[in-house]
């Protein structure tokens, strides 16, 4: 089974205490918003460059940009020196570590995202944790439910394992790093230092330092005038 310290440094999160108990590295993203319910306690200590819409369940630490456009439903908790950047929107139940850097038109829900990540562009990431450094590439979506019903079953080592979750989107281990408009299947677990290829379609478990190669094939032909 896959274990949180599989993953993540958890010492890399203000915020691990959500992970005591967790077998699984997934039985944490229900526990997010009971966390937040129970800690959080609303502050704002950033600056704001324009006009940002910030909900009363919002803490935001020291050294913190937040750019114009940005809105923060909340509950929130976001960390010490990160960048948000225009257009951002932090829905329910978001805990962002230090030096994270939040992007353009990207959307986060329900997520915990270690110190040091990266989600600069057009980003969906939706029920996932983001590991110590993780980066996601331009337009990388992470979605967080399956079309069909029934909860998110994972294929670990040839073994089915049920979730038990509805929504689940993806873990990302320390490191990693999304190629450009790739998209991450509900239940998708990237192992530590594993880097994926620019417009991957990915679903399952990848373990850790590998690299995950798109080899489409591209055609070139003569232009007929």
């Amino acid at each position: 089974m896959i274990k949180p310290e599989d993953l993540f440094d958890i010492s890399q999160t203000e915020h691990s205490v959500v992970f005591e108990e967790c077998e699984r590295a997934w039985d944490v993203l229900p526990r997010i918003k009971e966390y937040l319910e129970d800690n959080l306690k609303p502050e704002l200590k950033n600056s704001c460059t324009g006009g940002a819409w910030i909900g009363e369940e919002v803490y935001i630490g020291e050294g913190t940009v937040v750019e114009d456009g940005v809105m923060i439903k909340g509950p929130a908790w976001i960390g010490k020196n990160c960048e948000l950047r225009h257009g951002a929107y932090i829905r329910e139940n978001v805990i962002i570590g230090d030096g994270c850097v939040i992007g353009n038109s990207c959307e986060f829900k329900n997520s915990l995202l270690f110190n040091d990540c990266q989600v600069p562009h057009f980003n969906y990431v939706g029920d996932a944790v983001l590991g110590h450094k993780a980066h996601l590439g331009a337009g990388v979506i992470i979605s967080n439910l399956k079309v069909v019903p029934g909860n998110v079953v994972l294929n670990i080592n040839g073994e089915k394992v049920d979730s038990g979750l509805r929504k689940f989107g993806a873990l990302l281990g320390d490191h990693t790093d999304i190629g450009c408009n790739s998209v991450l299947n509900p239940g998708s677990i990237i192992g530590r230092n594993t880097m994926m290829y620019p417009t991957t379609n990915w679903r399952g478990v990848v373990d850790a330092d590998r690299i995950v190669k798109n080899k489409a094939a591209i055609e070139i032909v003569e232009l007929r005038k």
